[in-house]
């Protein structure tokens, strides 16, 4: 996609280009996913807890063997803090990330009957679950239209002139006030998405990107040499 890049004058954006920009999403990421492995709400809240500061790949390798074993609350308390080490060692922060998931799924157990609790209040009482971690269950499982503003979302959202806050929660705010209510349950994916694979943070891909005609920031980044020309 070619074309002039558009200067952004303030915030909020123009309704129409942020229309445009996940219309455009949609028609190449038509049903985008966490690409967390997980098989039921459990599995995918102890999957998004261990990926903090880690990539979905380095935790898709270490829940692939750990939920063959663990893939409920009873079956984690069984492994035990120490014996969840040896399968999550590869990933960052591994040992307060054993302790929050023990420690998560003894509560699921004992509060909730071993179903995890699907609200956001419910979630975020639980160790090693903030915001974050709880938007992405609930937008991922249909419950609630949420954006976790990762490092992806918040590159993305101020690359597109979509926000321009300093912090994650101000940016979803913001992300919340533009992001047409029709787009929203899906938003979270393509920001993510397209940040991971198109708009990354080095050399993004302007001409391979659907968007770039509508990108306040193309212009910068190939004059400076940051994006592929």
């Amino acid at each position: 996609m070619t074309g002039a890049a558009i200067s952004v004058l303030g915030w909020p954006p123009d309704t129409e280009r942020v229309e445009t920009i996940f219309e455009r999403l949609s028609g190449v990421m038509p049903d985008p996913k966490t690409e967390l492995n997980f098989s039921n709400p459990y599995t995918l809240v102890v999957a998004v807890a261990l990926s903090a500061q880690a990539t979905d790949v380095s935790v898709n390798k270490a829940t692939e063997r750990l939920f063959k074993v663990a893939d409920t609350p009873e079956k984690m308390l069984a492994l035990g803090e120490e014996g969840l080490v040896p399968y999550i060692a590869s990933i960052g922060l591994y040992r307060n990330k054993a302790k929050n998931v023990i420690a998560l799924s003894r509560m699921v157990l004992d509060q909730y009957g071993g179903e995890v609790p699907l609200t956001r209040e419910g979630l975020q009482a639980l160790p090693g679950v903030g915001r974050k971690t709880a938007s992405v269950v609930l937008n991922e499982l249909g419950i609630e239209a949420a954006i976790a503003v990762d490092t992806h979302v918040f590159r993305v959202s101020h690359r597109l002139g979509l926000a321009n806050a300093a912090t994650p929660d101000k940016v979803e705010a913001q992300l919340f006030r533009v992001v047409p209510e029709d787009w929203l349950p899906k938003a979270h994916h393509w920001l993510i998405l397209h940040g991971r694979y198109t708009c990354t943070a080095r050399k993004p891909n302007c001409p391979g990107c659907v968007i770039a005609d509508l990108c306040p920031s193309r212009a910068g980044l190939q004059a400076l040499g940051e994006a592929r020309a």
